[in-house]
C-alpha cells in the first residue's frame, strides 16, 4: 500500500545557543524501591540494591533515577503513607546506606530525585498522634470536622459526599478525639492541612533536610489534593456535584462518581508548588552546586499542568509531568491524535522551559501490556526522540509486562478496596512487580526463596542480562536510542511533525549545521510504504540507526527514503547520508 500526501503537520524551533543545566533534555528513570534489588535476601527491594545498580543506569544513559516513597512507613500504601519523613523505612535499610547511595550515585554521575510525599501523612506519624489527641500545636495539622446527626436516624455521619480515591467515605471518625478526620487516599492516610501555617512551614522543612542529604530534587506527589475548598461560613463543606459521565461511574461510593470541584485543584494549590520551588532554589543559592529540581505530579486538566511550570511571575515545577501518552494513547490511537499530544505541549509551554513525555510510572499498566509488546520499541523511539525530557519506568527498557496478580495476592488498597470481579482493573500490583535482572532463581531480584509480589513467568527469557547478551534486544535498542539523543540535532534540534493517513507518524530533528534524523513510526497492522522524501530532505540514501526489534531493517542499513516501507507496529530511526 503506498499512501499520498495526506498528513497534519508542526514545526517547532526548538534549538538554544543557552549552555543547558544538567537535567535539561534529562532522561529520567523512576525506581520502585520495592521491587528493584534486593541485596538481603528478604523479598523486598532496598536501597542497597539501588546503589549496586546505579551503574547499570549510567551505563544504560540516564541522567538520574527518581525513587518512588523510602521513608518510615507502616505500608498501608507501600511508602505512600509516611510515619516519619526524616527516617528511611528499616525493610528499605538506614540513613548510613541512604548516605552510601547518595556517594554511590556521585562517582558514578547520576542524580538522586526522591519520591516526596505532601498531601498526607499515615495515621501513625506523630504528628497525627498529637493532632488527635488534640494538642494545641498539632491540632490544626490536619483537616478535621464534627460531622453531622442525621435527622431521620439521629446517628451522627461524615459531614459531605467527598469521596476518597480508593473508594468510600473520605472521612473517617476519631473515637478519641471525637470528630471525622479526611483521608482523600486510604483510611491511614489522613490529609495535611495546607491552611495552617505550620504545615507548610513544616513540609519546607522536610525539603531541605533531604537536600542537605545530597539530593537533587523531588518528584512531588499527588499535587492537586493539596487543598480543600475552605469551610463555609456555617462551618460546614459544600457537597460535590455528580460527575457529567456518572452512568459510567454509577456507584456512589466511588470517587469518579463526582466532579471535585471542592477537593482538587484549588487556587492556593499552584502557590503551594511556587513556594517549593523558591526552597530548592534558595538552597542552591546558600549552599551551591548544581539546580535542585522539582517533578510534579498531576492528573488535572492541560491548563492546570501547564500552570504548574509558573504564572510569569514565579517559576514552579521544572517539569510538571505531561501524562498524554499515559491516558491518552491506546491501542486505537491515530497517528493525527498523537500528533495533536505532541503539538499541544510543544504550543503550550511557556516560552524558556523544557517539554517532558511520560509513558509509564507505577500506577499504570506497563506499556506493553497496554500498548502490544510488538510496540514496545516504537514506543521508547518516540520517548527518547522528542525534544526535552524523557520519563522511564523501571522495566520498560525491557519490555517487562505485567504479572496477574489474583485476587487473593493483591495487596494494593485501591485494589483491595474493590471486589472480585472488579479488582484487577483497580490493582496497581501488576505493574509493581519484581525487576527481572536474569534468569537465575527469582528473576535475581533476590537470594531469597519468595519475593512480596510474584516474580513474572517471563523472567527466563525477559531479562536485563540476556538482553545485554543479545546482539539485537530491547535493551540494546534502548542503549542505541539513549546515545543518539546526545546529538546535537536531537539536544537542540527543531521538531518538524507529520502525520501520514491514520497510521504514520513522521517526524525529523535537526540542529543547523548538524545531521538530520528522520523517525518512522507505523502504528498501524499492515505495512506500508511511503516516499520519505516528500517530507523530508533525505536525499536518494539514508542510513538505518536503530529500529524496532521485529524489524527487516537491520543498523547501518542504508535504504532508499523515497521507497521506504514502513513496517506494521515498528519504529524506525534514519539520518540522511
Amino acid at each position: 500500500m503506498r499512501l499520498s500526501a495526506v498528513f497534519v503537520g508542526l514545526t517547532v524551533l526548538v534549538g538554544s545557543s543557552l549552555a543547558k543545566d544538567w537535567w535539561e533534555n534529562g532522561n529520567f528513570y523512576q525506581i520502585y524501591p520495592r521491587s528493584f534489588k534486593d541485596s538481603n535476601g528478604d523479598g523486598i527491594g532496598d536501597l542497597n540494591g539501588v546503589t549496586e545498580k546505579l551503574q547499570y543506569l549510567k551505563d544504560l544513559g540516564f541522567t538520574a533515577t527518581w525513587l518512588s516513597p523510602i521513608f518510615k512507613s507502616p505500608m498501608a500504601d507501600f511508602g505512600y503513607d509516611i510515619s516519619d519523613f526524616y527516617q528511611v523505612h528499616p525493610e528499605y535499610g538506614t540513613m548510613e546506606d541512604f548516605e552510601n547511595m547518595i556517594k554511590k550515585a556521585k562517582e558514578v554521575g547520576i542524580k538522586i530525585i526522591l519520591d516526596f510525599v505532601p498531601n498526607h501523612s499515615s495515621d501513625e506519624n506523630e504528628w497525627f498522634k498529637k493532632s488527635e489527641d488534640n494538642d494545641p500545636e498539632y491540632r490544626d495539622f490536619y483537616i478535621w470536622h464534627n460531622g453531622k446527626v442525621n435527622a431521620t436516624t439521629g446517628e451522627r455521619e461524615p459531614p459531605n459526599n467527598w469521596m476518597s480515591v480508593f473508594r468510600y467515605s473520605a472521612w473517617q471518625w476519631s473515637e478519641k478525639r471525637q470528630q471525622y478526620y479526611l483521608h482523600q487516599f486510604a483510611i491511614k492516610q489522613p490529609d495535611l492541612n495546607y491552611r495552617n501555617p505550620k504545615v507548610v512551614e513544616e513540609m519546607k522543612n522536610v525539603l531541605r533536610f533531604w537536600l542537605a542529604k545530597g539530593v537533587a530534587g523531588f518528584r512531588i506527589d499527588a499535587v492537586p489534593y493539596l487543598f480543600e475548598v475552605e469551610m463555609g461560613p456555617d462551618n460546614n463543606y459544600p457537597d460535590e456535584p455528580l460527575a457529567d459521565n456518572v452512568n459510567d461511574c454509577p456507584d456512589p461510593m466511588d470517587n469518579c462518581h463526582y466532579k471535585h470541584l471542592y477537593t482538587q485543584d484549588q487556587p492556593e494549590t499552584f502557590d503551594m508548588a511556587y513556594q517549593w520551588r523558591a526552597v530548592v532554589d534558595e538552597f542552591k543559592k546558600e549552599h551551591g552546586g548544581d539546580t535542585r529540581i522539582l517533578l510534579t505530579e498531576a492528573y488535572t486538566s492541560f491548563e492546570n499542568i501547564m500552570r504548574f511550570y509558573g504564572d510569569g511571575k514565579r517559576n514552579g515545577s521544572h517539569v510538571p509531568f505531561n501524562f498524554d501518552f499515559l491516558t491518552s494513547v491506546s491501542n486505537d490511537t491515530k497517528a493525527g491524535d498523537m500528533v495533536s499530544h505532541i503539538k499541544k505541549w510543544m504550543d503550550a509551554m511557556p516560552k524558556d522551559v523544557r517539554a517532558n513525555w511520560v509513558l509509564g510510572n507505577h500506577d499504570n499498566k506497563r506499556v506493553a501490556s497496554r500498548l502490544g509488546v510488538n510496540r514496545a520499541d516504537l514506543f521508547n523511539i518516540l520517548l527518547q526522540t522528542l525534544p526535552g525530557n524523557a520519563v522511564t519506568y523501571n522495566g520498560e527498557e525491557l519490555a517487562m509486562t505485567d504479572v496477574f496478580i489474583s485476587w487473593e495476592d493483591s495487596v494494593d488498597p485501591q485494589a483491595c478496596n474493590g471486589n472480585p470481579q472488579t479488582y484487577y482493573g483497580l490493582s496497581r500490583d501488576p505493574a509493581r512487580t519484581p525487576y527481572q535482572w536474569d534468569a537465575s532463581n527469582m528473576a535475581g531480584f533476590t537470594t531469597g526463596d519468595h519475593t512480596w509480589l510474584p516474580v513474572s513467568d517471563t523472567y527466563v527469557t525477559v531479562n536485563a542480562l540476556a538482553q545485554m547478551r543479545a546482539p539485537q534486544s530491547h535493551l540494546q535498542i534502548f542503549k542505541k536510542l539513549t546515545k543518539l539523543r546526545k546529538e546535537p540535532s536531537f539536544q537542540d534540534g527543531d521538531l518538524s511533525i507529520e502525520a501520514i493517513g491514520d497510521d504514520i507518524v513522521l517526524y525529523s530533528r535537526q540542529k543547523e549545521g548538524s545531521d538530520l534524523y528522520v523517525v518512522v513510526l507505523n502504528l498501524g497492522k499492515t505495512d506500508q510504504t511511503i516516499d520519505i522524501t516528500q517530507y523530508f530532505a533525505l536525499g536518494s540514501k539514508a542510513e538505518v540507526i536503530t529500529a524496532s526489534i521485529q524489524s527487516s531493517n537491520v543498523d547501518g542499513q542504508v535504504i532508499n527514503p523515497s521507497q521506504f516501507k514502513a513496517e506494521a507496529g515498528v519504529g524506525t530511526v534514519l539520518v540522511k547520508v
